[in-house]
């Protein structure tokens, strides 16, 4: 044991089978570390190849739906002008309705009026002024001349003043009426 050649020896042929033994068990492994780079290298080339136009195509078709959302937006808001402008059309056809039946129904009541005015017995003509008598001396309607005025017109005097809130007092205006005629 006193030989430190020996141990120096052997150390060293241990080392040296030591490193053989890794480098046979590394070689398989760089081999295929090797093997992994030149499939990433021809994947790198593949993306470098295939990806800028694949990528275009994504900032393409993103540019062409931003398009298509304002053209969407466009569509939307003339809808909705569209819509608008029938609202507003249906709201003037229903004016103009209103107008129609308005108009219709005062055509009718004058066509009625002058119907019945035509068709209702004339008094005798008066010959001449002194016939008529003073405003002062006219007699007020009786009960039977106002029930006949009242189924002509529909409704009397008195009842067209009370109607008014403005005139307190609806018997002085029928006086003032019947004085006028």
């Amino acid at each position: 044991m006193s030989e430190p050649l020996f141990w120096l020896g052997l150390s060293i042929l241990l080392v040296a089978a030591s490193l053989t033994a890794v480098l046979v068990a590394a070689i398989p492994a760089l081999q295929e570390l090797a093997r992994a780079a030149r499939s990433a290298e021809k994947l790198f080339d593949t993306l470098s190849r295939e990806l800028p136009p694949t990528l275009n195509a994504i900032r393409m078709t993103g540019l062409e739906i931003t398009d298509l959302t304002d053209d969407v937006s466009e569509g939307v808001k003339s809808a909705a002008q569209v819509v608008k402008q029938v609202d507003q059309s249906l709201d003037s056809a229903r004016k103009q309705a209103q107008n129609l039946e308005i108009g219709t129904r005062s055509v009718f009541v004058g066509v009625k009026a002058a119907w019945k005015s035509f068709t209702r017995q004339k008094p005798p003509k008066r010959t001449g002024e002194g016939t008529r008598l003073p405003s002062n001396q006219k007699t007020a309607f009786t009960l039977r001349e106002r029930e006949t005025s009242r189924q002509e017109n529909g409704r009397t005097k008195s009842e067209i003043y009370r109607n008014n809130n403005d005139y307190s007092d609806a018997t002085a205006w029928e006086e003032n009426l019947d004085d006028q005629e």
